[in-house]
């Protein structure tokens, strides 16, 4: 994997950034990208614009810790080494997320009132994994974003982990596609995978090394930082790119995908925790988010702000119809809250700290 390497960068966190010839990189790998002619930068990036009309970031945005050491040349790309306990613990892949055929139902929770809908809809609960998120359905989605914010929650052991991301996805219970970005703390069908450990992801920026640590973190009555997302399809050659505060990551090819050839008929916004303890007496103690609940809000709470999907008008917009589900409300919650000024934006809080009194 690193023998066309131009050079080594060591964070100081200890982690060891490969610049590999952009040529050579994992993606390659998969035979159905032998002749992969790389697409170097998106057709277009959609804009995001803030509730007051502002296209900048507002609050502050993590970096990554291996920048302080140098950078990657142009041609190369910076791959994060795998530590051999990661490949012991993960295989460098994520645990199967099998969906169990009962679905329950997702109602809108009472903080949301953005529009007239009092309906429901349903969603199904994978198992060992605890969910905590804002969801949209129904439409040819082509893009979402949003500002996540960043915490270093509690995780109780190994494999265990907990995630904030950002989810599009198409298709049935049991057999769906997916693209997925956001953070992850220590950490599906066998083919689902994390950063470029299996290959399909066709990484472009010199600046991004997926995997890689962030800095600073949120902490409770101080600064909150936020990692924007932004995930859409290139209408030019049907590749999914993600883009991470303007900088445009690399792409998930369309040629890979089947359900989400054209469009993701769901979006989903929020927090996950793995573990086989979930839903079960005693519960796991990792954390989702900051480890506070939801209804601490702002400072406490992690969040997930302007949420934002893009259909074919090529603009971003708040959806239309939004759900707020929660698989364990009293180990983690979820509210989707707007303060009382009526031109205020709803802010999606969510989280918990496992284990507890209420979740026994």
């Amino acid at each position: 994997m690193y023998c066309h390497l131009v050079l080594f960068l060591q964070s100081e966190d200890g982690d060891i950034i490969a610049c590999v010839d952009i040529y050579k990189q994992p993606a390659f790998d998969h035979p159905a990208l032998k002749n992969h002619t790389i697409q170097m930068q998106p057709s277009f990036i959609p804009s995001t614009e803030t509730p007051n009309g502002e296209r900048e970031n507002s609050r502050p945005v993590v970096s990554q810790l291996w920048k302080k050491r140098g950078s990657c040349p142009k041609g190369t790309i910076p791959i994060r080494r795998i530590r051999r306990r990661e490949l012991l613990r993960t295989n460098g892949r994520k645990s199967p997320e099998h969906l169990k055929g009962t679905k329950k139902i997702a109602t809108q929770d009472r903080f949301m009132h953005l529009n007239n809908t009092k309906g429901s809809i349903l969603y199904p609960t994978p198992e060992n994994r605890s969910t905590a998120i804002l969801l949209t359905y129904g439409y040819n989605y082509v893009g979402a974003s949003g500002e996540i914010n960043v915490w270093n929650p509690h995780v109780e052991r190994l494999p265990e982990f907990t995630t904030a991301q950002i989810w599009l996805k198409s298709g049935a219970v049991n057999n769906f596609e997916s693209v997925e970005a956001g953070w992850t703390v220590d950490g599906y069908k066998k083919t689902g995978c994390f950063d470029l450990t299996c290959y399909g992801f066709v990484q472009t920026s010199t600046e991004i090394a997926l995997g890689g640590a962030v800095e600073p973190g949120s902490s409770s009555f101080q600064q909150q930082y936020v990692l924007p997302i932004n995930i859409f399809m290139d209408p030019t050659t049907t590749n999914w790119w993600l883009v991470f505060h303007n900088i445009a990551v690399g792409y998930w090819p369309g040629s890979l995908f089947s359900l989400l050839k054209h469009s993701a008929t769901s979006v989903e916004w929020g927090g996950q925790v793995y573990s086989v303890n979930v839903r079960k007496t005693p519960h796991t103690k990792t954390a989702m988010g900051s480890g506070y609940d939801a209804e601490e809000l702002y400072g406490f709470a992690c969040f997930i702000g302007q949420p934002r999907i893009l259909d074919y008008s090529k603009s971003y917009k708040y959806p239309t119809f939004v759900a707020v589900w929660k698989d364990e409300y009293n180990c983690y919650s979820a509210v989707n809250y707007k303060a009382g000024n009526a031109n205020d934006e709803a802010t999606f809080f969510f989280g918990g700290p496992g284990q507890s009194y209420r979740c026994p």
